[in-house]
């Protein structure tokens, strides 16, 4: 090994299972053993054996999280001078190119539905097949929109009105508003800031981050750009490999979230065919790499590999001991499983399809709390009940809130804004702000504590709500085989 750094040739020579090198930012690591545990998927990683993967790194992840996830002992060299001119040079010529449309003034933005079409005219390929996109033909991503629109207000008048206040407390803590991101993997395609910008943004509106398990950044760093003590949440997906789930928890415990959020409504990828027809072009530009669409649409998917399938109520009560911080159940899409949440000793649920990136033609997560309300309410004034999906207006989370929802997630809608970086989320709050404190007004309530059903004409839709577990008269049909 030369004094002055290491080539890249040497680098190539460690490309296999049982011996893998990587450059990352002018830095070689040992990534042996690394595949099979990496969150976004073993794919990509061997990809990259005996490689600099910087560009692919960089696009997605912070400058520190390769040693937050390595350690480092893992670190194994520089770089020699040479070699990384001439990675830079290779990395340059093979990038894919990215929009450079200019975007409108902030102040131009008026409502959420603005952001969504800048992001589409300045978001790299990429960026937006990953945003945009859903489940085979995305019905229920649709559905979570249009239902919203579906339900009616029915106002009152004459009921005094003077100051409204849109805050509401949330396990023992007041927000400024009921309204929260969807925790949703690699920010850092909308804004190098990523994650970071977004809980700079939410705390500087009063309320907090979801921070992923998937982030662009460790959650150490993203705690760092709260403020001091600032609540936050955690999402967590569970790993195939316990030891790597033991070892996130108790970071993040370390930390003092408020609650982790377990995601259980994505036990594998779905396919998401802005994402695969995405991934097969790229594999097929560089196919003389030998890739091919077969492998593009696998790394399209590649992600669900480190996620255990398997996850069981006993796991969650494993997490609720290990950890000692409430649980949430994240991607609730029925009033049993509401049911069973509180019986477990939840202390909330998350209603969510995954925005329509689970099964598709799920129920809208409206409907799934409109059934909750038919079957279990009593559970809603005994857990915190929060829901994603389709929410774009300031009227639409005082829906969700008049129906028992303790507060609303927006995940695409937060994406398009960070766009603008931090501005860009602050200013869609700004207006969802505005938006909902409106609506009350109109409606007739000064504060959320006076939402209610009452308030809502649900009629349009009450005729798909189950009430019970099974099928209202469909049965199961077991043949018998001679």
């Amino acid at each position: 090994m030369a004094q002055n750094g290491i080539s890249i040739v040497e680098v190539g020579q460690h490309k296999s299972d049982d011996d893998s090198w990587m450059v990352i930012n002018g830095t070689v690591w040992d990534i042996t053993g690394f595949a099979p545990r990496h969150p976004g998927g073993a794919d990509i990683i061997r990809e990259y054996f005996g490689r600099d993967a910087s560009e692919i790194y960089n696009e997605l992840h912070g400058p520190a999280l390769v040693a937050n996830h390595l350690g480092e002992g893992k670190r194994i060299g520089v770089l020699c001078k040479s070699s990384a001119d001439e990675s830079s040079s290779t990395r340059s010529s093979t990038n894919v190119a990215t929009q450079s449309v200019e975007k409108p003034p902030l102040q131009s933005i008026v409502n959420l539905y603005d952001f969504e079409a800048v992001a589409r005219e300045t978001l790299s390929a990429r960026a937006w097949a990953y945003f945009s996109g859903a489940t085979n033909d995305c019905f229920t991503a649709a559905m979570n929109i249009d239902w919203y629109a579906r339900i009616l207000f029915r106002p009152r008048v004459l009921t005094g009105l003077k100051e409204v206040d849109s805050s509401t407390t949330i396990l023992e803590h007041k927000y400024s508003l009921p309204i929260f991101n969807a925790p949703a993997s690699m920010a850092k395609l909308a804004h190098p800031d990523g994650e970071l910008a977004l809980a700079r943004a939410t705390a500087g509106a009063g309320t907090t981050i979801i921070a992923p398990t998937m982030a662009s950044f460790s959650i150490e760093e993203i705690v760092d750009a709260l403020p001091p003590h600032h609540p936050f949440f955690f999402q967590l997906y569970v790993n195939k490999d316990r030891s790597v789930t033991e070892e996130l928890l108790e970071s993040v415990c370390k930390l003092k979230p408020r609650a982790i959020m377990v995601t259980v409504d994505l036990p594998v990828l779905s396919k998401r065919e802005s994402n695969e027809r995405y991934e097969i072009g790229v594999a097929q530009k560089t196919a003389s790499k030998g890739a091919t669409g077969v492998k593009g649409k696998a790394q399209a998917r590649s992600a669900s590999n480190a996620i255990e399938p398997n996850v069981q109520w006993k796991d969650i009560r494993w997490i609720k001991e290990a950890t000692g911080v409430p649980i949430f159940i994240k991607g609730i899409q029925c009033a049993m499983d509401a049911r069973l949440a509180y019986e477990n000793g939840c202390a909330g649920i998350y209603l969510s399809n995954h925005g329509g990136r689970a099964v598709d033609t799920a129920p809208p997560s409206l409907l799934t709390l409109l059934e909750i309300q038919a079957n279990c309410p009593e559970i809603l004034e005994k857990m915190e009940v929060f829901i994603d999906g389709g929410i774009r207006r300031g009227t639409d989370v005082l829906k969700a809130i008049c129906l028992g929802a303790s507060a609303v997630c927006l995940g695409r809608p937060f994406f398009y804004a960070l766009g603008y970086g931090q501005e860009g989320v602050e200013h869609a709050l700004g207006i969802l702000k505005d938006e909902l404190e409106t609506a009350m007004l109109l409606v007739g309530i000064t504060s959320l504590d006076q939402a209610h059903p009452g308030l809502l004409i649900t009629a349009d839709v009450d005729r798909y709500i189950y009430q019970g577990e099974g099928h209202p008269f469909a049965k199961h049909i077991s043949r018998s085989r001679l």
